[in-house]
């Protein structure tokens, strides 16, 4: 077990190898599941309470009780997580998940299944984009609209992101797609948000649109700080073309530089353009991690 990842499912912490879920689980069979992932920086984990919020507010839209309370989850997901810090180096860092499905039928009723759970973050294969840049591929498939699903809440079912991410990685295996919304304008990808700069403003997709990413308010709040504006906006593939810089965040990139969409290059073509670098630093400067540097160290080993 010292060897071995543990995780947490329906109140035991056990090896990752026996954490298992049945087949007869809502959340396998259907995707009826709900999750939030944040991450450590220097192995301290960054603004679990905004997850665990977003997670709950999830969990409501889905209609799922986990049977356990928000202070709970913090409790256990700290567990968890202090159980597995010792298998990893200095230098690296965990995702970090809470998750819970509607469960299995069980006389009657639904039993919620829940599982908490650490992952490495992957420094190694995503460090180039820090050095070359996000090749962003637009894919055909449209992000699912609110209409259909609120894209505000965090849930399992990810089939429209991957359908998009095969056919962006399809053109090049290297892209990182962007969905459209069903108005022809830029929504999001696979865990992430999208930002454009102009004219030293930035730019990002309305919050009814995509999910409201941690990192994306944090973006907001730096650049707020450092008093650049933003603004929330429809913004299309000529905005995307014309921008003088744009870069994406998620959990695991923080802030990472954008080189070109759809084969077009940002800018000059250059990475990071300077407000792309100016919010980068500050980010860094907020949570005691030189982000950049703990990716691009990767490429020197």
């Amino acid at each position: 077990m010292a060897q071995e990842r543990v995780a947490y499912v329906n109140g035991k912490i056990v090896p990752e190898s026996q954490a298992v879920v049945s087949i007869r689980d809502r959340g396998f069979l259907q995707g009826d599941a709900v999750f939030d992932t944040t991450r450590t920086f220097g192995h301290r984990i960054f603004r679990l309470d905004e997850h665990l919020d977003r997670f709950f507010l999830s969990l409501k839209y889905m209609r799922i009780d986990p049977g356990l309370s928000k202070q709970e989850f913090a409790r256990l997901t700290m567990e968890v997580l202090e159980a597995n810090l010792p298998l990893i180096n200095d230098d690296d860092d965990y995702w970090v998940s809470q998750r819970v499905s509607r469960g299995v039928m069980v006389d009657g009723e639904y039993k919620p299944t829940v599982v908490i759970e650490c992952a490495p973050l992957p420094f190694d294969v995503r460090a180039k984009y820090y050095r070359d840049g996000l090749p962003v591929v637009v894919p055909s498939v449209r992000r699912t609209p609110p209409e259909a699903q609120s894209p505000r809440a965090k849930v399992h079912n990810y089939v429209n992101l991957v359908q998009a991410e095969l056919e962006a990685k399809a053109h090049n295996p290297d892209a990182w797609p962007i969905l459209l919304d069903t108005n022809g304008n830029l929504a999001e990808g696979p865990g992430s948000n999208i930002f454009v700069v102009r004219n030293g403003e930035l730019l990002t997709p309305k919050e009814q649109y995509v999910l409201s990413g941690i990192s994306r308010r944090v973006t907001i709040e730096i650049a707020q700080e450092l008093g650049i504006a933003v603004h929330e906006a429809d913004i299309d593939l000529y905005d995307a073309y014309t921008a003088d810089e744009a870069f994406v965040t998620s959990t695991s990139f923080c802030i990472c530089p954008v080189s070109s969409v759809n084969g077009s290059d940002i800018g000059d073509g250059s990475v990071p353009g300077p407000v792309t670098e100016r919010l980068t630093k500050a980010y860094s400067g907020m949570v005691g991690i030189d982000v950049e540097a703990q990716y691009l160290a990767r490429l020197e080993r």
